[in-house]
């Protein structure tokens, strides 16, 4: 179920909200692209703003962090027969984001960098789907992936091979950034109208991963 269709969908429409999030209600930080934060902060840098700097540098941290613990946690119950491994890291992610509908404005570093961690850790766990590598918080290396199928069907065909998987493939990624592109709109909806408590709409999403994985037991 870690690779099914419906945990993709839950998985990137949370990816994309969170994002959202982050970036109107947490002081305009990006929660998953970190290629954006190091821009932010180079710039930052550059024009002497270390306030800004320190801004931007916590959340790049705390997904590095989010990536090692990941790793921890995974080759600690890799072979735990009661709960999957990546439930273990879908459960952390319900209460960092729980937490982070707790905290108020003053507290947006600390509030960028519980969600930064929760990224880190949902693109660590959930890296292939349909066996396919896809990511659900980032979109940029799924375009690259969508366009590089489409391509290769498109080469195939003129050669009079057809292909559908290849095409599917394409279609499948295309699929998946539109998902992630709905939950940033809904975030952006959600923190206009419900404002700081509007992640716990993501932490639902987060929930329903967590029991449809419950279909299937088997560890990997």
């Amino acid at each position: 179920m870690s690779e099914s269709t419906i945990v993709a969908v839950l998985l990137a429409l949370g990816g994309g909200f969170r994002d959202a999030y982050s970036y109107n209600i947490r002081g305009n930080v990006f929660a998953n692209a970190q290629t954006g934060n190091l821009v932010l902060l180079s710039q930052s840098l550059a024009n002497l703003n270390f306030y800004a700097a320190f801004k931007y540098l916590l959340p790049i941290i705390a997904f590095m962090i989010g990536i090692f613990v990941t790793d921890i946690i995974k080759n600690k119950h890799r072979g735990n027969i009661y709960i999957h491994w990546r439930q273990i890291i879908i459960l952390a992610e319900i209460i960092m984001l729980f937490l982070v509908g707790l905290m108020p404005k003053s507290m947006d570093h600390w509030a960028n960098i519980t969600i930064s961690l929760a990224c880190a850790m949902q693109v660590e766990s959930f890296r292939k789907f349909m066996n396919i590598p896809i990511a659900t918080t980032m979109c940029t290396g799924n375009m690259r992936s969508a366009t590089e199928w489409l391509a290769k069907y498109y080469n195939n065909r003129k050669k009079g091979v057809h292909d559908l998987k290849d095409r599917n493939k394409s279609i499948y990624y295309f699929f998946v950034i539109f998902t992630f592109c709905v939950g940033a709109a809904l975030g952006a909806l959600m923190s206009n109208v419900i404002g700081i408590k509007s992640i716990w709409i993501d932490a639902t999403l987060m929930l329903m991963v967590f029991v449809i994985m419950f279909r299937n037991t088997k560890t990997n």
